[in-house]
């Protein structure tokens, strides 16, 4: 491919892949350096993974903090030393639970909570990933994080010696799902790990939009959203003229000097007469500042 492709891809990740795996896959795709992902997917796991090219990664920041949703599917009465099946069995409890326990023990996770977070999650503690430290047999001392979960669903259960149970968890940005089947299984009096994992949603980008890095790959072009796209949840507001010039160089504002009456607390996805993104404009006190401006676009 010739130029800078400025955009959002929806990628399926697929296991075995870290995401960092995906981003140096989409450069090679692109042919061009600057591509960063949204929220880390474990190796192992699969699912919506948002991949920004060019100047859309400044937009990821947007893309962050939003709701996830995920398909897991959890053993009870094994642990593992990673909490999840790729790691070493800690201990084996035999638990006689049924569907309706489990289902009620979920129940106490629902709202706000502490979590904390995995030994081999990606967050830094004194400038080191967890995850590097846990390779190296180094475990410290990690502070709660505040987490939420929205909503829990049993979809299956399977009874038996090491019952499994399929749960549907819609959650905020930030919390572990294997934390929450260590978690879950130890309310039930026993352990439990996650033995698959599927991020079906990030805020509004569902599975069903995503495509594989096969698919990316055949129609690289026809693959990637615009940034207009990529903003596609915020509050729109659409400018004419100079002021489309004055947006493009970062200009402040008065807040009704830009923004319509009605308008909410933002952030606001600014738009020209071709609808094109041309930035993002956050209120600071009686005014709005631009967060990010994507400028002209040119390759």
């Amino acid at each position: 491919m010739s130029g800078t492709t400025n955009g959002l891809l929806v990628v399926d990740k697929p296991p075995g892949w870290t995401s960092h795996d995906v981003v140096g896959k989409t450069r090679r795709i692109y042919g061009q350096r600057r591509v960063g992902h949204a929220g880390t997917l474990d190796p192992d796991a699969t699912g919506v993974l948002l991949v920004g090219l060019g100047r859309a990664t400044r937009l990821l920041r947007f893309l962050q903090d939003t709701t996830k949703t995920y398909r897991t599917r959890v053993v009870f009465g094994i642990a593992t030393d990673t909490l999840d099946a790729a790691g070493a069995i800690l201990d084996r409890v035999e638990m006689r639970i049924s569907r309706e326990q489990v289902e009620h023990a979920a129940r106490a996770f629902l709202g706000e909570s502490q979590q904390v977070p995995p030994m081999v999650s990606a967050i830094k503690v004194k400038g080191q990933r967890l995850h590097q430290l846990a390779r190296q047999g180094v475990e410290v001392e990690r502070a709660p994080r505040s987490v939420r979960i929205d909503r829990i669903v049993v979809e299956a259960f399977e009874a038996g010696t090491y019952p499994e149970a399929t749960i549907v968890l819609e959650c905020s940005s930030g919390t572990y799902v294997r934390s929450f089947a260590a978690d879950l299984g130890a309310a039930l009096g026993g352990c439990a790990h996650v033995a698959e994992l599927r991020r079906l949603r990030v805020g509004s980008f569902d599975i069903t939009e995503a495509q594989t890095l096969e698919q990316i790959e055949g129609d690289p072009d026809g693959a990637a959203l615009t940034p207009r796209q990529a903003m596609r949840d915020m509050e729109v507001v659409p400018i004419t003229g100079e002021t489309v010039r004055a947006v493009a160089s970062g200009a402040t504002f008065p807040a009704r000097a830009l923004l319509p009456a009605d308008a909410g607390d933002g952030p606001f996805a600014v738009v020209d007469e071709a609808g094109q993104l041309v930035a993002v404009y956050e209120r600071r006190g009686a005014g709005v500042k631009p967060t990010v401006v994507l400028g002209p676009d040119e390759p």
